[in-house]
């Protein structure tokens, strides 16, 4: 229930946006195994990890009596040697460590003496019982020749030319690197670095051919200060994340490949920039002094990103007119990355999000509330940043990308009940009666099918929320240009028709009903009735 009652006003702020203008008018088994790095001189390289086989034993089993007393080591190393029915020559230990309840050992695949980059194992032990067993080793019938024919030398500057990078002080190695076409191939490996770049790769090189196969990045994206997204407000306090990029969604990662590191990727460009991202919010202080400022551009960078990835996953992708500089030839149009202005001059207590067509940038401007001493700035408390962000969502779905199709006036004012949408016409009544009645819908189907708290990374599950997420990409995509509260309603029936057979119909319907949205529902009059049957 914390869960649920901590998501609701950061849920109410997407559902209060889904229907309505904006004021004042980024799990197949190759994610798992995969990824896709576009580096250096406009280079994509596709990395490949073989899949692990991966076993837990519960309370453990026990190991045989003649390795009980063996070191952590050759302990290890009989055990993957029996359980993969190898022989000792093929693999070798690197590295283990013991916490104060078990032990773990790494190993990698040898071949001819030579190490594998990428097959590797490990083993959990827990007194003389083993708890856990992993291993990517790969079958060599298909192995390249141990003996180089290319030196590495040979290959050295054609590598920093391509990677704008120089090679470091570390000795290039030989090693082995197993490739998804069930092939091994022989590899010289060699560290690259920019510092200006703040890039790092480990590269591997065809030790035949001189082709460059595959590479390693040993830069973490980013640390962040930041406000998570299943927070609300300031009060609920930042955290440091690292990395929480999803790489399906956002293959580049956050940040703008090959530059300096500063709140700028292929998803969005704050302004200003900050490369400080560490920064901590005072709320004693006027948003514009101390390390305030880079804090919220730091925040609206993270929430814009967080957003972009998790709603990516649930359909709003490049072809379904998302916001991104680079498509990746996954369709729609490019150069159109979200421009964020934090403390916008522009106006105050309030905040907005223009919704071009696709292929040219949204813009969302981030006010200072000026309501209390000191001022607050919008962009920390997560609820309004997601609720313009939503607007871009919502305008870009309905009606193919155009930005043009919520513009009447029932699209954009709704308020409590359906029957009262006559009787409003602020600005800030748009989205209430659409919100409050989707907020119903989110409860009954997390009551009938649960919560899942890997939502945001995972669409996968049969949950409550995830449902929801599913249902509201899908009923925007499906929904007719200038929507009517019943229209929309309607797009809700069909999404999950379409995507769940109907399983949540009456359901769906029960929820629109107790807000006046039933069957009969019309010119602005109540209806609580229901189809036959629920």
């Amino acid at each position: 229930m914390v869960a649920f009652n901590r998501f609701s006003s950061v849920l109410l702020a997407v559902l209060y946006a889904t229907y309505s203008n904006a004021a004042p008018r980024p799990n197949s088994f190759k994610h798992r195994s995969h990824r896709v790095r576009n580096i250096g001189r406009n280079l994509t390289v596709e990395t490949f990890h073989p899949a692990s086989d991966y076993k837990i034993f519960g309370a453990g089993i026990e190991l045989p009596q003649g390795l009980i007393k063996l070191s952590h080591k050759e302990k290890t190393l009989s055990f993957v040697t029996s359980q993969l029915k190898i022989d000792s020559d093929t693999l070798v230990y690197t590295s283990g460590f013991s916490t104060d309840n078990h032990q773990v050992g790494y190993m990698k695949q040898l071949h001819n003496g030579i190490p594998f980059v990428n097959a590797v194992a490990n083993v959990a032990f827990k007194g003389n019982k083993v708890i856990a067993f992993g291993s990517s080793f790969v079958k060599t019938a298909n192995i390249a020749d141990s003996k180089a024919t290319v030196d590495v030398n040979a290959v050295i500057a054609k590598i920093e030319m391509a990677l704008d990078d120089k090679k470091n002080d570390i000795e290039p190695t030989l090693e082995y690197l197993a490739l998804e076409d069930g092939s091994v191939a022989l590899v010289h490996v060699l560290q690259v670095q920019n510092e200006e770049l703040n890039s790092w790769y480990e590269v591997y090189v065809d030790a035949h051919s001189g082709e460059l196969l595959s590479v390693t990045d040993f830069v973490a994206d980013a640390t962040y200060r930041v406000l998570p997204v299943w927070k609300e407000t300031i009060a609920e306090g930042l955290e440091t994340l690292t990395d929480p990029q999803i790489t399906s969604a956002s293959p580049e990662g956050w940040h703008t490949p090959q530059t300096p590191l500063v709140t700028a990727g292929n998803n969005v460009i704050t302004n200003p920039l900050t490369s400080n991202f560490l920064s901590t919010y005072n709320s004693s202080l006027p948003p514009t002094t101390g390390g305030n400022r880079d804090a919220a551009i730091t925040n609206a960078f993270y929430v814009t990103n967080s957003y972009h990835d998790t709603l990516y996953l649930y359909g709003f992708t490049e072809a379904a007119f998302n916001f991104q500089t680079n498509n990746f030839g996954k369709g729609g149009r490019g150069n159109d990355r979200v421009l964020i202005n934090i403390q916008d001059p522009s106006g105050t207590n309030n905040a907005n999000f223009a919704t071009p067509p696709d292929g040219q940038s949204g813009i969302c401007r981030m006010f200072i509330w000026t309501f209390t001493t000191p001022a607050r700035d919008g962009v920390m408390e997560n609820d309004i940043p997601i609720h313009e962000l939503t607007h871009g969502l919502s305008n870009r779905l309905t009606g193919g990308g155009t930005g043009r199709c919520l513009q009447t006036t029932e699209a954009g004012v709704n308020p409590l009940r359906y029957s009262t949408i006559a009787t409003l016409n602020e600005v800030h009544d748009i989205g209430e009666v659409w919100a409050n009645i989707l907020h119903n819908v989110y409860a009954a189907l997390v009551a009938e099918h649960g919560f899942s708290f890997t939502a945001r990374s995972n669409p996968d599950g049969s949950e409550g929320n995830v449902v929801f997420l599913h249902l509201l990409v899908d009923a925007l995509s499906i929904q007719p240009c200038n929507p009517t509260l019943p229209t929309a309603r309607d797009a809700w029936i069909q999404a999950d028709q379409n995507r769940y057979g109907g399983a949540n119909a009456c359901l769906l319907w029960n929820a629109f009903a107790s807000r006046g949205l039933g069957v009969g529902a019309a010119n602005h009059r109540d209806s609580t009735a229901v189809p036959s049957g629920c």
